[in-house]
């Protein structure tokens, strides 16, 4: 079993991005039932919290504004100090769930300048991160919130994208601001809601870990307000999620 796994998931708005982070996870907890698993909705519509059927009580971004509006009132704490408390109320914001634990970054960070907290909050996340064997991230479309937002170094990047050349363009752009923004050790692409098999999309100096043709089941369940763990196995969602883990040699 792999340890200390960073993957993040990243791409255009609309490829099925959150669908492939929650097939992730669930794959995860099946094939590696002891691990340590954590899940990250980095995307401020909390669209992972959904699909895995996680009930979010409170964001990062709550903890946030609370630690703005408690400096903003004079109650100034060493760095310590202010390192153990957002440890603290991070714990208390994830949900543990049957087979991984789950957190939510929240909104886009609001008016005001809090550079010094979101730094803190980072690192917080990044210790955090080293208790588990995975971590999976589903962030919004492009990288750099993951740097800025979430934490600087992942393990995997995985990169998805339709077949429409506005979607690898996305792709394409997402992975050179990645290059210059992110570190990482492994990259990958998945091709999602394939409509016509005939057309190939190929690109360079990047490997394509699976192709998945556009999902009935998933859509069925979707509409039915299910989560990914009542997914049927015959889903492609699914299996191309373990395709593409076994490429990246986590299953």
């Amino acid at each position: 079993m792999a340890t200390g796994v960073i993957l993040a998931v990243s791409g255009k708005g609309g490829v099925g991005k959150t669908s492939i982070s929650a097939a992730i996870v669930r794959l995860l907890v099946e094939h590696h039932p002891n691990a340590r698993i954590l899940a990250i909705d980095a995307d401020p519509a909390t669209g992972l919290a959904t699909a895995l059927g996680v009930e979010v009580a409170q964001t990062l971004d709550n903890i946030r504004v609370r630690i703005a509006e408690s400096a903003e009132k004079g109650e100034t704490r060493e760095a310590v100090e202010l390192l153990g408390e957002a440890r603290f109320q991070i714990l208390g914001a994830m949900a543990e769930q049957q087979g991984f634990a789950f957190l939510a970054i929240g909104r886009p960070e609001t008016a005001g300048c809090y550079c010094a907290i979101n730094s803190y909050l980072k690192e917080v996340i990044t210790l955090l991160a080293a208790e588990f064997d995975y971590v999976v991230i589903d962030g919004e479309a492009g990288v750099e919130q993951i740097n800025r937002r979430v934490m600087e170094r992942v393990t995997h990047l995985l990169l998805i994208s339709d077949q429409s050349r506005k979607g690898i363009q996305v792709l394409e752009t997402i992975r050179e601001v990645a290059q210059r923004m992110v570190m990482y050790d492994h990259c990958g692409v998945v091709i999602n809601r394939i409509t016509n098999p005939d057309l190939d999309v190929r690109l360079e100096g990047i490997d394509i870990l699976a192709r998945i043709p556009s999902d009935g089941i998933h859509a069925e369940n979707d509409i039915l307000g299910k989560n990914v763990f009542d997914l049927s196995t015959e889903s492609s969602v699914l299996a191309g999620a373990e395709t593409a883990l076994r490429n990246f040699t986590l299953l």
